[in-house]
């Protein structure tokens, strides 16, 4: 009897540790963050009403598409991740799964979450989701060892989510889609540089080439943080100029776009590790609250 009850404890834990490595291989805390602008922006399509069903169809066709392109990342970097402290602990270079059994994974998981979008919404929407997990995976992936436009590169995949959202709802390519993916665009050049900035030695080591300058950490990358921060204020003022959403937004979006341009004149001024360190939770803060913004302000 005890025996058995050892056996069982073995077998759930084993499966317990599986499902979390499966987790961890997908990234699942910042998928939840990528596909909820998805989500955002499908309830901001006109018409569109909230139904707690579709919401969670998209949810779930998000993350098990988003995941699956992060899956795929980490087994074309699994030797890379091996040079990084960051990544080392990771299910591949750790040894705990093995790359067939992750690529399974990923091809459940992408082809299951592109037939939720396809089934549950339309297959305009379920192609840009291929599209972006085609272009993070197999594009963005390898070039960042190639040159540093690798960030414009992987700039298109990551302000698809919105995109693919908005076209979730409205079935079609319209400017309300574009204001979106606009906003999470130009986002994400500051908020990589910060990231690229404050891993700049592991990254060496991994030779990936994600900062504009082969000179690595300094004023010139600061300065194009803080024109990208700027242009993100009018940016978002666009769906309320667009009769996508109301004053409101706009008020926040200026108000949340100054204190990410703070940010990065900030970095510009010091040029230093924490101050990169700041722009980059400073830049989760802002798209939380402009995407959270952006939803109560919606113009019925």
């Amino acid at each position: 009897m005890l025996q058995e009850n050892s056996i069982k404890l073995s077998l759930s834990y084993a499966i317990a540790s599986r499902v979390r490595d499966y987790f961890m291989m997908m990234k699942f805390t910042l998928t939840f963050m990528v596909v909820f602008s998805c989500v955002v922006a499908y309830l901001l399509v006109p018409g569109v009403e909230f139904n707690l069903i579709k919401v969670l169809l998209l949810f779930a066709g998000g993350i098990l598409v988003s995941g699956s392109a992060n899956i795929i990342n980490q087994i074309l970097e699994k030797e890379t991740d091996k040079l990084m402290a960051r990544t080392a602990p990771r299910p591949l270079p750790a040894g705990r799964l093995s790359v067939s059994e992750a690529s399974v994974v990923a091809i459940v998981t992408g082809a299951a979450g592109i037939a939720i979008l396809g089934f549950g919404f339309n297959w305009l929407a379920a192609g840009v989701s291929l599209l972006s997990l085609v272009l993070y995976g197999f594009v963005y992936t390898p070039w960042k060892k190639w040159n540093s436009l690798a960030v414009l590169v992987g700039a298109f995949p990551g302000a698809l989510p919105p995109l693919i959202g908005w076209v979730a709802g409205a079935n079609a390519f319209t400017e309300g889609g574009w204001a979106l993916f606009a906003i999470q665009f130009l986002w994400q050049f500051p908020h990589f540089w910060a990231i690229a900035w404050v891993a700049h030695t592991d990254y060496t080591r991994a030779g990936f080439k994600l900062m504009p300058s082969d000179k690595g950490p300094g004023k010139m990358i600061a300065l194009q943080s803080a024109m990208y921060t700027l242009l993100l204020i009018p940016a978002g003022v666009a769906p309320y100029l667009l009769g996508v959403t109301g004053y409101i937004s706009a008020i926040v979006a200026i108000a949340i776009g100054g204190f990410y341009l703070y940010r990065a004149v900030t970095l510009y001024r010091k040029c230093d590790v924490p101050s990169a360190r700041k722009l980059m939770f400073g830049s989760y803060i802002y798209l939380a609250v402009i995407l959270l913004a952006l939803l109560f302000d919606k113009v019925k």
